[in-house]
């Protein structure tokens, strides 16, 4: 199929880059101990209950669709497996000595494209997998966010949303990885400082993402306000005034240029102090 012809929006998908790739017309076999693991593979979990479905499939009805594959730069008489992990890994599990693959001739950028495409398309990864392969379009093939949403056929919203997922400590990732928490819940823990205690929390409560959101509404306020930046010319203003009277001054000054001054007295001398400033001036 031609990429050109794929609607836009959809994403390239695996018939796409197919078509740009060189593929050798025929279906071959090879031994299954010829295959390597595809080192851009972005999924790092196979859960057991959903590969044992496809190894019973494969006892029953053998593997339908081929193994992708490209000769090995490292290994000469391997093949590094490009799409189709999960078959091979069922494959073994199956008991198969073969098994038929596609050879196709391509770099580095293109193997991680199919692995990425293969595995969003079915919804196989978990959120932090996905990010990181996300990620490592950007930081080793030059892709910007635009591009990368463009690629996989999701919002530009989408990818940023996913990569900041990243900005969280491991231990929160691995909790997400093993479905502990949901990207919901991941969401609304960026940026808390004490996000580990927080994390285990939930976990520990089991709270739905809109019970967390409110749990996590006790945490922020003082983090909020101490990361709230004052406008420099308010911040001199304070300054100026504390200087002249000698009183801790704080000036809140909103969006429309309305908002209080404060001047803070410890005493009845001080209060006295500002009451004679306000009548001698005003």
């Amino acid at each position: 199929m031609d990429g050109n012809k794929i609607k836009k929006g959809l994403g390239r998908g695996l018939s796409s880059l197919i078509g740009e790739t060189k593929l050798e017309t025929n279906i071959n076999k090879l031994p299954i101990s010829d295959l390597l693991s595809n080192k851009f593979q972005p999924r790092k979990i196979f859960h057991e209950d959903d590969l044992q479905d496809l190894v019973n499939s494969i006892k029953e009805r053998g593997i339908i669709q081929p193994i992708i594959v490209r000769k090995s730069a490292d290994q000469n008489s391997k093949y590094e497996i490009i799409a189709g992990e999960r078959r091979w890994l069922a494959a073994q599990k199956a008991g198969l000595h073969e098994v038929p693959v596609v050879i196709t001739d391509v770099n580095d950028l293109k193997s991680l494209e199919f692995a990425i495409i293969e595995n969003v398309q079915r919804n196989d990864l978990n959120a932090i997998e996905e990010a990181r392969g996300y990620q490592r379009l950007i930081e080793e093939f030059s892709y910007d966010q635009e591009k990368v949403a463009q690629f996989i056929g999701k919002s530009r919203s989408h990818i940023a949303n996913f990569l900041r997922l990243l900005s969280l400590p491991n231990n929160v990732l691995k909790l997400v990885e093993t479905k502990k928490l949901t990207p919901g819940h991941a969401k609304i823990l960026i940026g808390l400082k004490n996000v580990e205690f927080v994390a285990n929390k939930i976990v520990e409560k089991n709270l739905s993402v809109r019970q967390a959101e409110n749990f996590v509404k006790i945490f922020k306020p003082n983090q909020q306000r101490s990361k709230s930046i004052k406008d420099t010319n308010i911040r001199s203003f304070e300054n100026s005034i504390m200087e002249k009277v000698g009183l801790k001054v704080l000036i809140n000054n909103k969006k429309n240029n309305t908002g209080t001054l404060m001047l803070e007295y410890k005493n009845l001398d001080q209060l006295n102090k500002i009451i004679e400033i306000i009548k001698n001036n005003y």
